[in-house]
């Protein structure tokens, strides 16, 4: 059970050459339009000629009668306990074992130091700590390859091994706007980033071209690789998800440093309540607490008009946050009134909010194919707004045209106190990295 993720990443090097084992199928969620393809044979290995099928989730009780299946592997993340237990009781009471495979039978060893920076949730702020993990390593004088988890949602043999190292790049591979939000961030400060299916083939040429090997985690999943130093993005406008949501407590519990992040925004006992998480859970790690400030590039844009918030679709929709940066940007701007967009979206837009009826009045840039590309597009120019506050870690405009003024939001981590990720990171090299 997966997402185009860690299903078959879990395959890769669990299932694919052991002959214990045979796998009936893959089942797709999360993600739109994964589903009804073929993990092909050239990924799949010499015991699946022909590949294995891709059914959507909704099947999965039939497949489990059908095909006789013994064992069910739960591997797609950020969804809560209640969630995951719902389709460990579905499987159980179909007949079938329900299995979540940990770290020691799916992480990978690296032959170079790895740092990863994994979260308890999604939108907590961790591409922002990976990049800054990278200025830090090349201040050290340390070359790094980031290593994107992966978001394969096109032809998945093509997409075995990807690199990206400038827009031509992404531009060639045909990256969606999910993609793009996770890679033009390391690009633009310099870095190289890896990603994919085959992520034992991905750690070898990350390998290769680094001194140190950055994992930058997807969703709350933990990662690929075994890590030499776990760092761990806490969000404490989520106070309580850190012990709630899968696999996001197993992060908390390995982590070597915790990143309490977004305190400039979040309440004090909320900040707190996240500090208690961590001592309760893994009093050994180390805590740094954080600020995430949000800047506005053309904040007059914003001053007394009707704008619409357009923010990063992932953490609104399964990361099941009510705001983002850009409402943060708007109303620190002085936005008169935030448009509600619900009532101008168009076709898989239009799905997208009935999938996720909590969103509420604002947008998520969705951009998974070309087709919602285009919806996204139809939808921002149809709202009857003065402007548009773009809260996506990428320039939305080089993607799609927006017929109304525009304006970026943009967020840098910055620590508080003593403890920052430079002195963990500078240590970390010190005593044998």
């Amino acid at each position: 059970m997966g997402a185009a993720g860690r299903d078959f990443h879990n395959f890769n090097v669990f299932f694919k050459n052991n002959p214990a084992y045979q796998v009936a199928a893959f089942t797709a969620t999360q993600i739109p339009d994964i589903e009804g393809r073929t993990y092909p044979a050239v990924l799949a290995g010499d015991l699946y000629p022909n590949g294995i099928p891709i059914y959507p989730e909704a099947e999965l009780i039939d497949l489990i009668h059908s095909h006789s299946i013994d064992q069910v592997v739960f591997a797609y993340s950020d969804v809560p306990y209640h969630y995951v237990m719902s389709r460990g009781a579905m499987v159980n009471a179909a007949g079938a074992d329900f299995i979540m495979q940990g770290p020691d039978s799916t992480q990978l060893t690296s032959t170079k130091p790895v740092i990863s920076v994994c979260a308890v949730r999604t939108g907590s702020g961790k591409t922002s700590v990976s990049k800054k993990v990278c200025q830090i390593l090349r201040k050290l004088d340390k070359t790094s390859s980031v290593v994107r988890h992966p978001m394969p949602y096109g032809d998945l043999a093509k997409q075995a091994v990807q690199r990206f190292s400038c827009y031509e790049d992404l531009d060639a591979m045909g990256t969606t706007i999910e993609e793009r939000e996770e890679y033009e961030t390391h690009i633009d400060a310099g870095c190289t980033v890896f990603a994919g299916v085959d992520y034992e083939k991905i750690l070898q040429r990350a390998e290769a071209e680094a001194d140190i090997v950055v994992w930058d985690g997807g969703n709350n999943d933990f990662s690929f690789f075994k890590p030499d130093l776990g760092i761990v993005v806490a969000d404490p406008h989520r106070a309580g998800d850190g012990l709630t949501y899968y696999p996001g407590e197993i992060n908390l519990r390995m982590a070597d440093v915790v990143v309490i992040n977004k305190q400039d925004t979040a309440e004090l006992e909320k900040i707190e309540q996240v500090r208690r998480n961590i001592m309760e859970v893994n009093p050994g790690a180390r805590i740094i607490d954080s600020a995430s400030p949000v800047t506005v590039e053309h904040p007059e844009m914003i001053r007394g008009k009707r704008v619409l918030v357009v923010e990063d679709g992932p953490t609104l929709t399964h990361g099941g946050m009510k705001y983002g940066a850009g409402t943060i940007g708007a109303n620190k701007a002085g936005a008169r009134e935030i448009v509600d967009p619900r009532p101008y979206t168009v076709g898989t837009i239009t799905e997208t909010f009935k999938k996720y009826p909590d969103t509420g009045a604002l947008l998520p840039a969705m951009g998974y194919s070309p087709r919602q590309v285009r919806d996204l597009e139809e939808t921002i120019n149809r709202v009857d707004c003065d402007a548009v506050v773009i809260g996506t870690p990428i320039d939305l405009t080089r993607e799609i045209s927006i017929n109304k003024p525009s304006t970026r939001v943009r967020y840098e981590i910055k620590e508080i106190g003593e403890i920052t990720l430079e002195t963990v990171i500078d240590e970390f090299l010190r005593v044998g990295a």
